[in-house]
């Protein structure tokens, strides 16, 4: 991807984070001009796109943002709220945003509110990200000093304002209906749909959440064109997105690509390839710790979109790509994503609060070997008895991992079993 076609062209901080330096590099640029138009010509524009959501479930983002009522006979305000929560493991694209970018970010909330003739917008960031906090309101500041967003954003006449709320870290706040119980001031716990958020959400009223990099790169497509931006990847998978890559790799980092590059070439462009090289590669996690580890074989070609990994029983989830060699324990690492799902597990649905520590305390077993063998059958029938029964998709989650290592890497569970019978049977010999 050539560096004219970025759209986060201060991903790292090398420039001017603020205002001047970020109308410089092109923001604010013909916003009036873009406002001038009709919200649905906006809306179609990013439907023409194919922008679907960077937050992990690669919803259309232009269908999505059209379910907003155009008119309010009852008077209700609509809302644009964002998700800054950024709370997967692994996941840290979100925070280079706002920490390095702040003004596409809050620019963006302007264009998809006005698209949406939402009244304001709440950017709900969890509390940790201080300094990102902090740059980000500053932006607002500035914004609102400029009279880019405002009673009289961009000299339009349309009013709009702009709010941080800081959140406590909870994981699941990060789904939609949760963030918004958590904006209201209630326990971040999700709500039945429906109704939905574009009907009742924040404040009973209609409200759209999206995520930070899906809203962020809408005034770029807006000035470019939306088949410039659909000019990438494959069908139904176009446009740029941000990867952000961990773990066994010589240079992690987080790097903007287009959609469908393949995964073994995003690893070695970007990151120096695998430590110990790729033959050393054990599997990669390609999209959050959320979705199915995939091993070496299927690394080897896959494609880093929606469908793609759909097609190999994976996942793009939020483009945290968290690569592991054959120096990891991969049981202990699925393990401690058990853990994690079992401890921000909210409680509300019963597959959910007694699946996920049942889910644990059996990986834990795994991890020293004390099993049996039909237990790997079990604890896989377990997780498809959280799939799909609990109110948001924490349950889905905490099911999709050990699915994955159980599908891919059942031999080394087997395996480490019988070492541990093995051993056991040793210690139990008389001397």
């Amino acid at each position: 991807m050539k560096d004219k076609d970025r759209i986060f062209t201060n991903l790292y901080g090398e420039h001017d984070i603020y205002l001047k330096g970020a109308m410089k590099r092109g923001d604010w640029h013909r916003t009036k001009e873009i406002m001038r138009m009709d919200p649905e010509w906006i809306v179609d524009e990013i439907k023409a796109s194919g922008l679907r959501g960077r937050g992990g479930a690669g919803f259309p983002s232009g269908m999505k943002w059209s379910f907003m009522p155009k008119t309010s006979p009852d008077g209700r305000p609509s809302y644009l709220v964002i998700n800054a929560d950024e709370g997967e493991p692994g996941t840290c694209k979100d925070r280079e945003i706002m920490r390095h970018d702040p003004h596409k970010l809050v620019e963006g909330c302007l264009l998809a509110g006005f698209a949406m003739r939402a009244r304001a917008a709440y950017i709900y960031i969890r509390g940790e990200f201080y300094d990102e906090a902090e740059n980000l309101q500053r932006a607002i500041d500035e914004a609102y000093a400029a009279g880019l967003i405002g009673r009289d954003s961009c000299g339009t006449g349309y009013a709009f304002d702009v709010y941080v709320h800081k959140g406590a870290g909870a994981y699941i706040c990060g789904e939609e209906t949760a963030l918004i119980e958590s904006l209201e001031g209630k326990p971040g716990k999700p709500r039945l749909k429906p109704p939905f958020p574009a009907n009742i959400g924040a404040w009973g009223c209609p409200t759209t959440v999206t995520n930070v990099e899906t809203v962020a790169v809408a005034p770029t497509i807006l000035r470019r064109g939306a088949s410039w931006f659909a000019g990438f990847g494959r069908k139904n998978n176009t446009g740029t997105k941000l990867f952000c890559i961990s773990g066994h790799v010589n240079n992690p980092c987080t790097v903007e690509e287009e959609m469908s590059i393949p995964l073994k070439e995003l690893i070695d462009r970007h990151c120096g390839g695998v430590i110990g090289g790729w033959d050393n590669l054990l599997g990669i996690i390609p999209g959050g710790s959320s979705v199915p580890v995939l091993p070496k074989n299927i690394c080897e070609n896959v494609l880093m979109d929606f469908d793609a990994l759909r097609d190999v029983r994976s996942g793009l989830g939020t483009a945290a790509v968290i690569v592991m060699n054959k120096q990891t324990d991969i049981i202990q690492a699925i393990a401690r994503f058990s853990k994690f799902y079992k401890h921000e597990s909210c409680g509300q649905c019963t597959p959910c609060r007694e699946g996920t520590p049942w889910l644990w305390s059996m990986m834990e077993r795994f991890v020293t070997g004390n099993a049996k063998i039909d237990e790997i059958d079990m604890i896989e029938e377990k997780s498809y008895q959280i799939e799909g029964h609990t109110i948001c998709a924490l349950g889905d989650a905490a099911a999709w991992p050990v699915q994955g290592l159980i599908r891919h890497f059942r031999p080394e569970m087997e395996q480490r079993i019988m070492e541990y019978k093995e051993k056991k049977a040793i210690k139990a010999r008389p001397l």
